[in-house]
């Protein structure tokens, strides 16, 4: 075979080895959501978001590559002020789908407000199971506070945001501050991924708990059912974690009891320790109602406030 066909064999494997090296699950959508949610609230709307001359939009910027797996976030900057608070906004859809684009009218909307706001990618379940994401998450925390001055951050007030899945997530993350079992060793970096506030929106807190149902899709990120590893479904439970160090901590919530699981329970413990927690509840709302108005207006509204209070 001619050298020149052997070389382009070997790149065109490479590249079809790279496309199948893991799965996508895109159930999880707006619009999926949408068409399930509208018959019971014929009144929703998707938000109609126009860009902001004040804030700065990048997108698809690289914060870590591993084994030629490109992880990346998109940037909503608020041009107005050198530093700006920062919120690190995690997807939601269950560790095993959604994407970052799913939080970019929520962070267009929040920077507009005073924030650098970044929304990032992070391996899903069908690819990498727990604590894969949590560890992705913080790297790109990390990578947000060595290049603060390229987003215009200030790496002490560093908040981190997600919703659904997505939350729990953002809480464990926020309980676990300079826990190196959540650490990446080998991620080059001069940063902690130490962060100063969490939003948990309509995410659970405890995995194992009277009030949790969480079953299948669970089991399948933490690597089993709660009775095959139960040390996973504790460690990667916040309320495990919570303690005097914990962050300050604003929950936003559906109406759906089972979102909320060990809530109450971590309220106790930060409380004890007169640590500032707020909780706010949208009424009649479903899951996922931080897609659509008028519920959207309310998450922003709710969530502004908050991290004015903590970092303004």
């Amino acid at each position: 075979m001619h050298k020149l066909s052997v070389i382009l064999l070997v790149f065109l494997n490479s590249v079809l080895a790279y496309s199948q090296q893991y799965k996508v699950d895109t159930s999880y959508t707006v619009k999926s959501t949408y068409t399930k949610l509208i018959k019971k609230y014929p009144f929703i709307t998707i938000p109609a978001i126009k860009p902001n001359t004040a804030v700065e939009e990048q997108f698809d910027l690289v914060y870590n590559k591993d084994q030629d797996r490109i992880l990346h976030f998109d940037a909503f900057i608020n041009k107005k002020k050198k530093r700006n608070p920062a919120v690190v906004m995690i997807h939601g859809g269950g560790w095993r789908s959604g994407n970052k684009e799913q939080l970019q009218f929520l962070a267009r909307e929040i920077a507009a407000k005073g924030y650098s706001c970044f929304t990032i990618e992070y391996r899903l379940s069908l690819e990498a199971q727990y604590p894969t994401a949590v560890i992705d998450v913080k790297n790109a925390i990390r990578f947000i506070k060595d290049n603060a001055g390229k987003f215009k951050v200030d790496p002490d007030k560093i908040a981190v945001l997600g919703c659904s899945s997505g939350g729990q997530m953002a809480a464990l993350i926020g309980t676990t501050n300079n826990n190196p079992i959540f650490e990446d060793k080998g991620f080059k970096s001069k940063s902690s991924s130490k962060v100063n506030a969490i939003v948990d929106v309509d995410g659970v807190l405890a995995f194992k708990h009277p009030e949790s149902s969480e079953g299948d899709m669970a089991a399948f990120w933490l690597g089993g059912k709660s009775d095959e590893i139960p040390e996973n479904w504790k460690n990667a439970s916040a309320l495990s974690h919570t303690n005097k160090n914990t962050p300050p901590i604003l929950f936003i919530c559906s109406s759906i009891p089972r979102f909320h699981a060990g809530r109450d329970d971590m309220i106790t413990i930060l409380n004890a320790n007169k640590i500032y927690n707020e909780v706010k509840t949208i009424e009649d709302s479903p899951h996922s109602f931080w897609f659509f108005e008028p519920w959207f207006s309310q998450t922003i509204s709710y969530t502004t406030q908050f991290l004015d209070r903590i970092f303004k």
